[in-house]
């Protein structure tokens, strides 16, 4: 989209929360920084978006986001290096994500200039809040969600772009224990699954619930028609190491296409490890560990990086997984977390440094 914008708007807070904020304990999530970013789509356009103080968003109870869930967002990451130097990591992708999400939703897709511009005016505005503590990051959270009003079953007349940021620590702490979802699904083919919808997380809670109450921490997704596929884990995609080769799953209507994700397979291919995107069967998995070729399993998401599992249950069976010295999820969450709070050369051009 061609749209551009220069001067962004900026109202300042008349306070600050920083100073009650403990960075060297921050949770994921749960504290937020002082400015956001609005931007309006309405008469058939979007609106030049503005800085404004963190704050609470008032809507109609007739608001389509509430009754047909037209609700997209993504999910990034801020670092600061020593030298107080800001980084964001592949934020186009996080950009042209978003858009493909929201055409899937009937969503009015946004100008490029309106996220990034918008995004780095924003985090010029509170890049005090960027933590530099070792394994926290400022998470981005931008999102699109229907605000017009009416109880007709069609797409909204206006919708509402928006910028949080939450300085953070680490998502997940340790290895996690999966169960292979045999019941549920998490998207079918021709549906949403390939977009960051909200609704898509909305119906993995419950199943999740039910295999917590199990003793596991997550679920292993697995394909509508046959659960016989293994597609992602949890709420991030999936890979598992048989012997010293990589697997992961191809994109699809039903798999979403992590930046992670992508970022690891271009790694592991550059550092010589073999990797093969294609479909994995529950079978295969269960007769690796079996017969000790299942080496790894790991997760691969933004809020994570990367996420071990330690073992996986399946058919009321529970097989664990070998504690190796040197992993291939340690390798790679080191030399992505390493490019990314410019620790180490950036050969991929992935790191956009913020002026």
């Amino acid at each position: 989209m061609s749209a551009i914008i220069k001067d962004i708007e900026i109202i300042k807070s008349k306070t600050t929360k920083i100073n009650e904020v403990d960075f060297n304990d921050l949770k994921f999530g749960n504290t937020f920084s002082d400015h956001m970013l609005v931007c309006d789509f309405k008469d058939g356009k979007w609106q030049a978006p503005k800085v404004v103080p963190y704050q609470p968003i008032t809507l109609d109870p007739s608001a389509k986001i509430f009754h047909y869930g037209q609700s997209v967002f993504e999910g990034m990451k801020a670092y600061k290096d020593v030298d107080e130097n800001v980084f964001l990591f592949r934020p186009l992708e996080n950009f042209k994500r978003l858009n493909i999400s929201s055409k899937r939703l009937a969503i009015p897709e946004l100008p490029e200039s309106y996220f990034m511009e918008g995004l780095k005016t924003l985090l010029e505005v509170d890049k005090d809040w960027i933590p530099k503590n070792e394994g926290s990051s400022l998470y981005i959270r931008p999102f699109i969600f229907a605000s017009g009003n009416g109880f007709h079953a069609s797409p909204a007349d206006e919708y509402k772009f928006i910028i949080c940021t939450a300085p953070s620590g680490a998502y997940f702490s340790g290895k996690v224990k999966v169960l292979i979802e045999q019941t549920y699904s998490r998207s079918a083919n021709g549906g949403v699954g390939f977009a960051k919808a909200g609704g898509n997380y909305a119906g993995q809670f419950y199943p999740t619930q039910l295999a917590v109450a199990k003793g596991y921490q997550q679920v292993i997704w697995t394909d509508d028609n046959t659960h016989e596929y293994i597609e992602e884990a949890g709420a991030m995609n999936i890979f598992v190491r048989i012997n010293d080769t990589l697997i992961t799953g191809p994109t699809s209507d039903r798999i979403l296409d992590g930046i992670t994700r992508k970022s690891i397979i271009e790694i592991a291919k550059a550092e010589g490890i073999p990797v093969e995107v294609r479909k994995i069967t529950v079978s295969e998995v269960v007769e690796a560990a079996k017969n000790g070729s299942l080496k790894e399993m790991f997760g691969a998401g933004t809020a994570a990086v990367i996420s071990p599992i330690s073992g996986f249950g399946y058919n009321d069976t529970d097989y664990d997984l070998p504690e190796l010295e040197d992993t291939f999820a340690s390798f790679l969450k080191k030399t992505i977390t390493d490019i990314q709070t410019n620790k180490s050369e950036d050969p991929y051009g992935w790191r956009v440094k913020l002026d």
